[in-house]
């Protein structure tokens, strides 16, 4: 009996072996002015230049009107005023005139056409800012915990961000000969077939990979959800090093058991000083032992659950030379964000602002876009931070002008005090439709309906005022972090959702499928006698999420045991 044939590459892994530089024919659609769109193999590797292509699906009955997502790279989420004006004016010039935030400390541009793309991404560049790698099978934005309340260490971890950020970019120059010199680079060029990068080779990583820093008790970056995690220990302002954290992901696909969510496993503890070395090992470990015969298998976090937390330790111990040391004490206690004004340790001033489902826009009443766009122009030494959480934070604000910067948010209806009802304060959402084509339902257009519905029964029942963090995604992949919520709905079809309960306020613990499929229409029905129970049945103090780990998960996993039949 023969041997069965060896599973064969991808497409996006044929692709990118045969055009290494990540070219792919890019600048030619750019210079044909015809051209609304990119082709199919482009379309892959567009993602390496931080765009994806889309239609907006409410118009697919007249047919298709393509545009293009972009995202920026923004290494810890923090950028100048100047900075911010020019996303600003980008977003109004080429885009449908929002800047919508994203969970990984970026900004996303949409409703861009192809004839408008190559300026926008040239600006962002003129910034100091880029969009190289903010999507595709690289190192995407690295994150960093952006509130500056607890500890002068938070600077040192910040530069960490940004040297990771250096480190951890793709080399190609082709990003560079497209977008910011306009010069189109030929397929049958032979840069094509000779070009290597010195970190990823070839064929780059299997899939994506996630980084981030964070600084307990604070646990505002969901650290466990990431490819690669550094949990920083600091004592009094010193930076002692960090807990490594590797093996996280979110992503999982309905219907397929062999995908499913994982939190990273903390396995380690390095010196500040190790911190390149040891990311580099983690990331070549993905790219050498991760899955490129199959796309929804291939992140870093199968590789780590088949071989184990042993495997991988001694993994990068080899390849960085050094020995990882025993896991530091840590605790975290929160996941979310402090809204309002704030005192940094450094004697300055901080504020966060609530943004409805990461969506800066203006809307009558509430013109957000307009208002920090006016703080940007009006106070230009200030810092602003983008929170993974969708908020955005203005740092670094003398005494001074907390009035000022108070006065001009109220002119424009934003608020800085009571921002959010205390549900609304502590969800999140993706875009989903009508943008984005893996979107299976609604969830940024929905969900505020949604809380508002709920806040009402919670005020039926008589739970008013309790914190419950719930999170939607249009479909299963997890952008918005679902599987981290206490209450989650993930989107299977028009309308329906997967119901999800059991996350924790920490960020330590995944919840599970309480419901494979709900209506929403049916929302209420569904949540009011597990609600009313988490009421009558809970202990002092307990949260939803833990209540549903400590009450329903034990009671639907014997309600899945088979119960032996009486002779």
């Amino acid at each position: 009996m023969s041997a069965p044939e060896p599973a064969k590459p991808t497409h996006n892994e044929v692709i990118k072996t045969a055009i290494p530089t990540l070219a792919g024919n890019i600048a030619a659609t750019m210079a044909d002015p015809a051209a609304d769109r990119f082709s199919e193999d482009d379309q892959q590797f567009i993602k390496f230049h931080g765009i994806y292509q889309q239609d907006d699906r409410d118009l697919r009955k007249t047919g298709k009107k393509y545009m293009m997502m972009i995202r920026g790279r923004i290494p810890g989420g923090v950028m100048t005023s100047a900075q911010w004006i020019t996303f600003d004016n980008l977003a109004t010039q080429y885009g449908n005139n929002t800047l919508r935030l994203t969970t990984r400390q970026s900004i996303q541009f949409h409703g861009v056409l192809l004839s408008g793309l190559g300026a926008l991404i040239k600006k962002i560049n003129e910034s100091l800012l880029s969009t190289l790698a903010a999507c595709g099978d690289v190192n995407r934005n690295i994150t960093a915990s952006p509130t500056p309340a607890h500890t002068r260490a938070r600077e040192l971890v910040y530069t960490d961000s940004v040297r990771l950020a250096e480190a951890l970019a793709p080399q190609t120059k082709a990003y560079h000969s497209i977008w910011i010199d306009g010069v189109q680079l030929k397929l049958d060029d032979p840069a094509h077939k000779d070009f290597v990068d010195p970190l990823y080779g070839r064929t780059y990583l299997p899939r994506k990979f996630k980084a981030g820093l964070v600084i307990p008790p604070v646990n505002d970056m969901d650290i466990f959800t990431n490819d690669l995690g550094f949990i920083a220990i600091v004592e009094g302002d010193q930076l002692l090093g960090y807990n490594l954290a590797v093996g996280g992901g979110m992503g999982r696909s309905h219907g397929n058991v062999q995908t499913f969510p994982r939190l990273a496993d903390v396995i380690g503890f390095l010196p500040p000083e190790k911190v390149i070395e040891v990311a580099k090992a983690v990331l070549t470990i993905h790219r050498d032992f991760g899955d490129r015969t199959n796309r929804k298998h291939a992140r870093l976090k199968y590789v780590l659950e088949e071989r184990g937390t042993d495997w991988m330790r001694d993994e990068v111990n080899r390849r960085t030379g050094f020995a990882l040391g025993p896991v530091r004490p840590y605790e975290f206690t929160t996941t979310g964000d402090l809204y309002g004004w704030h005192r940094a340790v450094d004697g300055s001033l901080f504020l966060t602002l609530f943004v409805e489902t990461g969506r800066i826009k203006d809307v009558p009443g509430h013109t957000q876009k307009t208002a920090l766009r006016q703080v940007a122009e009006q106070f230009p030494h200030i810092e602003f931070r983008l929170s993974a959480n969708q908020n955005v934070i203005l740092a670094n604000v003398p005494e001074r002008d907390r009035a000022g910067i108070t006065a001009l948010l109220a002119g424009h209806g934003v608020k800085v005090d009571n921002q959010a009802s205390i549900l609304h304060a502590a969800a999140m959402a993706c875009p989903s439709l009508p943008t984005c084509g893996l979107g299976l339902a609604e969830s940024e257009r929905m969900l505020p309906g949604l809380i508002d519905r709920i806040e009402k029964l919670g005020g039926e029942i008589g739970l008013g005022g309790e914190e419950i963090i719930i999170r939607s995604t249009g479909c299963p992949n997890g952008c918005a972090r679902p599987y981290m919520a206490e209450i989650a709905f993930v989107g299977k079809a028009p309308g329906r959702y997967q119901l999800w309960f059991g996350g924790n306020a920490s960020g330590t613990r995944l919840n599970r499928v309480f419901k494979d499929t709900i209506k929403e229409a049916d929302v209420e029905a569904e949540l009011r006698p597990v609600l009313t129970r988490w009421k009558n049945e809970r202990q002092p103090g307990e949260r939803f999420g833990d209540f549903a780990a400590r009450v329903l998960w034990p009671e639907q996993a014997a309600a899945a045991t088979p119960q032996p039949t009486a002779n």
